[in-house]
């Protein structure tokens, strides 16, 4: 019995590593693409992306346009949907 236990209490540590080594990942993504963003700026690559974006939330289509950002992006739910809600509230009004 001490053996199950023992062997539950390891997973739930690998789990519990797992998904901070998952968060630290996700922010170097977001880090790393902060900054492609604006290597892109200075050298004069068009946002394409963002003008996708645009266009997806003025047709009513929020939730494509989370979607197409966590697929450029590779970042999860809850910070793709706040990115787009902060595109949405400041670029389009």
């Amino acid at each position: 019995m001490n053996y199950a236990i023992a062997l539950g209490l390891m997973g739930i540590g690998l789990l519990i590593g797992i998904e901070g080594n998952i968060s630290l990942i996700r922010s170097d993504i977001k880090r790393i693409n902060i900054n492609v963003n604006r290597i892109a700026k200075q050298v004069g690559v068009p946002d394409t992306v963002t003008d996708e974006l645009k266009s997806l939330l003025l047709e009513g289509k929020g939730i494509k346009a989370i979607k197409r950002y966590r697929e450029v992006t590779g970042l999860g739910l809850v910070e793709a949907k706040e990115y787009i809600d902060l595109l949405s509230e400041t670029e389009l009004k």
